[in-house]
């Protein structure tokens, strides 16, 4: 049965390429002010399993569910309700950084586009480039242009695969208490990551992706990081 008021919900989800499953399969729940960690070695299949929650791959077997309804990235109401940072670094050319933010808040409808897309400036400390299109930036200001990109808009799903990639230690921290403060204004995250501080800051549950899919706590999940 489905799980009352679930965001996303994976029950016996298998994920792979070619008919070949990359992991054992994946059931779990995520709700309204969680956050669910991912983790995994290098090849594990955790962004694998991101991307087919997120719509971008069809699930070998068992199903993923998101606001009750199957996954569909087709969907629009799915994709109003869901906002993603994966590896990709996809930007219009010429467009500049600023442009890129406005055009999603705008698309969006967010109130008061201008004064969001400052204030997501200035967090991600891109203001001295917002003018500059995405090609002349640096590796970590790109990444930067597309965490803040989902977070201008308004979303109830936010799915982050390895967001931590290319960010300085201060704007990790930084990213952490983003993400809670999402959670905390009823936001669910599910959020792959490398980086064991990110992990104990954030998350309230882990998955531990493998052979055998398992739950471990934060603390754990986090041990389980900084020992490799």
């Amino acid at each position: 049965m489905p799980a009352a008021g679930a965001v996303l919900e994976m029950t016996e989800l298998s994920v792979g390429y070619g008919g070949s499953a990359v992991c054992g399969s994946v059931t779990a729940s995520l709700f309204p002010g969680s956050i669910l960690g991912v983790v995994g070695f290098n090849g594990a299949g955790k962004s694998t399993v991101a991307r087919t929650a997120g719509g971008q791959l069809l699930p070998l077997s068992g199903e993923a569910r998101a606001f009750g309804l199957p996954v569909n990235e087709d969907s629009l109401p799915f994709r109003r309700r869901t906002a993603a940072v994966f590896d990709e670094d996809v930007f219009f050319p010429a467009l500049s950084a600023r442009e890129h933010l406005l055009l999603v808040a705008r698309g969006h409808g967010v109130s008061g586009p201008e004064d969001a897309v400052d204030r997501e400036l200035d967090f991600f400390a891109l203001q001295e480039r917002a003018d500059a299109v995405p090609d002349v930036l640096s590796s970590g200001q790109r990444r930067r242009l597309l965490l803040a990109a989902a977070f201008v808009r308004p979303s109830s799903l936010l799915l982050l695969d390895e967001p931590e990639q290319r960010l300085d230690p201060v704007m990790r921290e930084r990213l952490g208490t983003r993400i809670r403060d999402y959670a905390g204004a009823g936001g669910a995250v599910f959020l792959v990551t490398h980086d064991p501080e990110l992990l104990r800051r954030t998350a309230d549950r882990c998955l531990l992706i493998a052979e055998q899919v398992q739950e471990l706590t934060p603390e754990r999940a986090a041990a389980d990081i900084a020992g490799r």
